[in-house]
């Protein structure tokens, strides 16, 4: 689910500020952003994280400052000096003068050192970062939480549509075959009006059964009851269940393209329609759900 969070936990000697950001995703992608120093910590982050996210696609970006800058880094002259003897030595050999500045020696491996690194460990550093993504977490549920509480209303609204279509069809799904047989009799009868013949009406019970058989639509419509009233009590409950709810919109538009391709009534296949409008609407929705 759509969705934002930041927060900042600081103490005397650092500042932890974190954001989070959450995109739609039928599953849990967690992609984070943060100094190369606290690597260590990924596993750590990974699981807060999902701890309370469950599904979509998560942003995490953590941006630590140390509230002392006066000794974040130092130059280690002693690896600086065997820098600059061998690079003496190398420009005494190729009768080259030497460097009139220090820009390309300081840019070596080792001159530079990251003196907040030596004396602070990623592990001391935790419960600040903990704080600060926990802040942000909250933040995040709240965010989610209302733009859930948006989308259970079209969801529920969605679902009682298509359980208003399903009555219409329940209502003329058993005069399907009453009109057929009157019709294929009126047919019948008006082909052989000018004809010396009478049909045969153990024939016409015959071809109305196997109409009767084909376009039966009640195991259907049960199917779909029951999906529907299983819908609604997920969408309705407190549990977040995307992936189930996403699994029975499968489902309930699986019985209703049955309903439509066995019915063969021009104002069920109309209430088909809505119906599959309906749950166009819902696959949408679910996608954003956790």
């Amino acid at each position: 689910m759509t969705g934002f969070g930041s927060s900042t936990a600081e103490d005397d000697r650092l500042s932890v500020h974190a954001e989070i950001r959450t995109v739609n995703n039928r599953y849990l992608k967690i992609s984070s952003r943060y100094p190369e120093l606290y690597a260590k910590l990924g596993s750590q982050i990974d699981k807060l994280l999902r701890s309370s996210i469950t599904r979509g696609t998560v942003n995490l970006t953590l941006r630590i400052d140390n509230l002392d800058r006066t000794s974040d880094y130092l130059l280690d002259e002693e690896v600086a000096q065997q820098y600059w003897s061998q690079l003496k030595h190398l420009t005494e050999v190729c009768h080259l003068p030497l460097p009139d500045n220090l820009n390309s020696l300081l840019a070596l491996p080792g001159i530079v050192i990251d003196n907040y690194s030596r004396s602070h460990t990623p592990e001391a550093d935790w419960p600040l970062i903990e704080q600060a993504i926990q802040g942000a977490l909250t933040e995040l549920t709240e965010f989610r939480i209302k733009e859930g509480e948006s989308a259970q209303s079209d969801l529920i609204t969605s679902n009682q549509k298509i359980c208003d279509q399903l009555e219409v069809v329940k209502e003329k799904a058993p005069r399907v075959v009453t009109s057929y047989r009157d019709r294929l009799h009126q047919r019948l009868t008006d082909l052989l009006q000018d004809q010396d013949v009478d049909f045969d009406s153990e024939s016409l019970i015959r071809e109305v059964s196997l109409f009767a058989d084909r376009c039966d639509i009640n195991e259907e419509i049960s199917r779909l009851q029951c999906h529907l009233e299983q819908f609604d009590t997920i969408i309705k409950g407190d549990a977040s269940q995307g992936k189930k709810l996403e699994f029975l919109v499968q489902e309930m538009f699986r019985e209703i393209n049955t309903i439509g391709s066995k019915a063969n009534d021009v104002e069920i296949s109309h209430a088909v329609i809505e119906m599959k409008l309906a749950v166009e609407k819902i696959r949408e929705n679910v996608q954003n759900v956790e």
